[in-house]
């Protein structure tokens, strides 16, 4: 019989905002319904092709390696703060990408990393 793994469970996670340290790349189509809820400081950076995303264009929450523009003091997400319906797709599934657990979930995911050294 084979053995199924757990899903991680973000909302359990002390340390939510862990995952958010790089940004994210979105769907542009998702950037412009955030930009309408005017969140200060929250913006877009790095517009670039991509057939994978459904607009066919994605763009980054942050720039180089700095943490997710839309972060918030208290380490939160203002967009899953407002509306969690705007939560760009790639966050609300973080840590898995397309199904399976994310190449960069062993750096960024607390929890996947706790679960590695045991």
């Amino acid at each position: 019989m084979m053995k199924r793994k757990k899903k991680v469970e973000c909302c359990v996670c002390k340390a939510q905002q862990e995952c958010c340290r790089l940004g994210a790349w979105i769907d542009l189509d998702e950037a412009k319904k955030i930009l309408t809820l005017g969140i200060k400081g929250g913006d877009f950076f790095h517009l670039e092709k991509d057939d994978s995303f459904p607009s066919g264009y994605k763009v980054g929450t942050s720039i180089e390696d700095e943490p997710c523009t839309f972060i918030t003091a208290d380490g939160l997400c203002a967009i899953h703060k407002i509306n969690y319906n705007l939560k760009p797709t790639t966050c609300k599934e973080f840590p898995y990408e397309n199904g399976k657990l994310s190449s960069i979930a062993k750096h960024l995911c607390v929890v996947v990393k706790s679960k590695r050294k045991k």
